[in-house]
């Protein structure tokens, strides 16, 4: 009998007791022991709490559930760079302390579709909750990817060996770095596959809403770090990418080679429809504002 592959949940934390997010934890930490697959290591990266947060992890480390470290990090994407380097599994998942997989089926039918198709990465639908309290479903947009976020992190799981080969998490971002190593897997034709079960509830990074001129900056690093190579970009048409998710024709003509040629097509719909929603919000907030005034 083949050896089962181990799933490594990398969650970074910081300050949990101050935070106020103990019973958060609580829900993660006692549902991903409820799940289904029998070899899951749920890997803590601490990012030297002053609070009572490593008393917490140490109570569950000591009880089984948990290993964790605790050291100083720049960010969040440090601290699961570190997660990825320590991670015993053959694949590696990410939610933070407040996300947790509220079906203990998930990583079960996960792993199984990953390694019956030589998998590099999986994406999901997941329930995302707004900073505002709502809860939405995010479904997947997968040939969008080089336009917007196309799936949540948290719904996502990565052969660690792939993570290891493109390079992990570029840390110089720091809110958008999900993005960016979305897109790297996509132009290294690392192979996807869609799992239909939605097995996470995560929460929407408020940062992207707090300091939209950051998210802002990024994404237009990110584009032009990933796609300067593959046609040359202006000012105008970054700013175009970056406002009405408009490329130029020939830079979609280049990306949709990191799609089978046989969804051609469909990643030539999904990105003009993306570019038509963008346009129509843009414009819809316009005249809310003009109402406004």
């Amino acid at each position: 009998m083949a050896d089962i592959p181990i799933i490594t949940v990398i969650t970074p934390t910081n300050r949990m007791i101050q935070e106020g997010l103990t019973d958060e934890f609580n829900l993660l930490v006692n549902l991903l022991d409820k799940q289904t697959y029998p070899e899951v290591e749920h890997l803590i990266i601490d990012n030297g709490s002053m609070d009572d947060t490593q008393l917490l992890l140490k109570d569950y480390k000591n009880k089984g559930y948990l290993t964790f470290y605790s050291e100083k990090d720049n960010g969040k994407y440090q601290a699961l760079n570190k997660g990825i380097m320590r991670a015993k599994g053959k694949y590696v998942a990410f939610l933070s302390c407040d996300d947790f997989f509220h079906d203990i089926t998930g990583l079960d039918e996960v792993v199984s579709l990953m390694e019956a198709n030589d998998a590099d990465f999986s994406f999901a639908p997941a329930y995302a909750i707004h900073p505002e309290g709502y809860v939405f479903t995010f479904e997947p947009t997968i040939y969008n990817a080089f336009q917007v976020m196309p799936c949540s992190r948290q719904a996502m799981v990565f052969k660690k060996s792939t993570l290891e080969k493109i390079g992990y998490f570029d840390e110089k971002f720091k809110v958008l770095g999900d993005f960016d190593l979305i897109i790297r897997l996509i132009l290294n034709r690392a192979k996807a596959i869609r799992i239909t079960k939605n097995y996470t509830t995560y929460r929407l990074n408020a940062k992207t809403f707090e300091f939209p001129e950051k998210a802002e900056a990024e994404c237009r690093a990110i584009f032009i770090k990933n796609y300067r190579n593959l046609y040359p970009l202006t000012t105008e048409m970054v700013d175009k990418m970056l406002n009405f998710s408009e490329f130029p024709q020939g830079l979609l003509e280049k990306l949709s080679g990191y799609f089978p040629p046989e969804d051609k097509e469909l990643f030539f719909q999904a990105c003009e429809e993306m570019h038509k929603l963008r346009v129509d919000a843009l414009q819809a907030q316009q005249n809310g504002e003009e109402n406004v005034e």
